[in-house]
């Protein structure tokens, strides 16, 4: 792999006021990182902290009770949220300390991969990202194309638009954002824009739900099924709850904070893991104590309330998914755009038409499949379980105790060494709930389902 010095492509930030800070600008600057065209450094912690809040506070959200909190119950929602948030935030931390391991800025996972373990690894973790990532995308069209039906649903219930054609819609306009917006640095402004759709949809939600419950009478909290269903369905929502705060892109999101960029990425997930986390639970606790093991997939099919404000409620979460899936979508973008060497002015007739090309042809494939199948539920849990487990909490763990073992004891090693065994097995128990989900659902539905 090619590489460049880290002096070369870092913009300066700003002049150091005193000799201790000049030392450590200086060895920042040393570091090196993998050739990219895509902007390295260049944004404060809180943009990105705003760019990881922005992906659990997507649509996403409005979708946890009904799968996590419906199949766990109380008790059971509750603490594996709770749980969920703080190994989370542990998980990323380590992962973030270990951005710059052995002189070398990785701005790929499959970089820190391939550093650690060799060429297979590099290939297996790149498979396993791009696989999750994918994923991850169809469910943010799927979203999209659901929010933008119940939106058309709420003035013109005459059910001759089929979820597929919303999906088409969905998918389209993300093929236009991805053609203005080059890079995940560029987006700048958007965050803004997409944090403030998601503070709209999730307070709609958040009173509706509120308002539901009080004037509902008592709900039924019992978790459904029977006892040996419900022993899948727990585990396909263990693969949902380590889905809710997945990025599986730890280091690609780290590579866009300026330095020093371990401590600013660990400011980044201080915000990520406290304010911005506090919307997902709320929303998550109230749409289950109003509606109970009736929540669904998607909770604004369960509010009452104005037409106009389910509207808006709607039309942003589907503005807001179009946003959020550039964000997942960037690190495949960041390949292409440096594999063919697409440099220079973004309004350059050659980079549009790479960008619509290229970019439009990975949007209309994932588009197509989530119209085939839009089974949203099934995708978390087959996500949480193929990809996000092991980049999320199994390699972070194994690749700290690796990076690390001279300076580890050994009771701090066979602590990383069992969260590795305990979410190996976890990965393992989810991915057979997810295809039997997968398998239940295709029996019940058919390939672009009217859902």
């Amino acid at each position: 792999m090619n590489r460049i010095e880290h002096r070369e492509e870092m913009p300066v930030i700003s002049s150091p006021s005193n000799p201790q800070e000049m030392d450590h600008h200086i060895v920042a600057l040393e570091v090196e990182v993998p050739q990219t065209l895509h902007q390295i450094g260049t944004d404060s912690w809180f943009q990105v902290g705003v760019v990881l809040s922005t992906g659990i506070n997507s649509a996403y959200a409005l979708g946890y009770a009904g799968t996590i909190m419906v199949p766990l119950g109380w008790t059971g929602g509750v603490i594996g949220l709770v749980l969920s948030t703080l190994i989370s935030l542990y998980a990323s931390t380590l992962m973030a300390k270990i951005h710059e391991y052995g002189g070398k800025r990785h701005i790929r996972f499959r970089d820190l991969a391939g550093f650690l373990y060799g060429r297979t690894a590099y290939a297996i973790v790149w498979a396993s990202q791009y696989a999750n990532l994918f994923l991850i995308n169809i469910g943010f069209i799927i979203l999209g194309g659901q929010a933008l039906k119940a939106f058309y649903l709420l003035f013109k219930d005459d059910h001759r638009m089929k979820l597929a054609y919303f999906i088409a819609i969905a998918g389209l306009a993300c093929v236009f954002f991805a053609i203005a917006v080059p890079t995940l640095s560029s987006l700048r402004v958007w965050l803004a824009i997409s944090s403030a759709f998601s503070l709209i949809y999730l307070t709609i939600v958040f009173v509706l739900a509120l308002r539901d419950g009080i004037n509902s009478p008592p709900r039924d909290y019992s978790i459904p099924g029977s006892k040996i269903s419900r022993v899948f369905t727990t585990a396909g929502a263990a693969g949902s709850l380590i889905f809710v705060f997945n990025t599986g892109m730890i280091p690609e999101i780290q590579a866009t904070v300026r330095a020093p960029a371990v401590d600013n990425m660990l400011k980044a997930l201080y915000f990520q893991f406290s304010i911005g986390s506090v919307p997902v639970h709320v929303v998550t606790y109230v749409g289950y104590w109003a509606y109970g093991s009736s929540s669904t997939p998607y909770l604004l099919n369960n509010v009452s309330g104005p037409v106009w404000a389910k509207a808006l409620a709607n039309i942003t979460a589907f503005l807001q998914a179009i946003i959020a899936l550039h964000i997942f979508a960037s690190p495949a973008y960041e390949y292409l755009d440096t594999k063919y060497d697409i440099k220079g002015s973004a309004l350059a007739i050659r980079n549009l038409a790479f960008r619509t090309l290229v970019r439009g042809g990975y949007l209309a494939l994932t588009t197509f499949l989530s119209a085939l199948l839009p089974f949203l539920g099934d995708f978390m849990s087959l996500s949480g379980a193929i990809s996000a487990i092991p980049l999320t909490f199994i390699l972070p763990n194994h690749m700290y105790m690796i990076s690390m073992k001279k300076n580890l004891s050994s009771l701090q090693k066979s602590w990383h060494l069992l969260n590795v065994i305990f979410f190996s097995a976890l990965a393992a128990a989810a991915l057979v709930a997810a295809f039997r989900l997968i398998a239940v659902d295709s029996k019940t539905y058919h390939t672009f389902a009217d859902l």
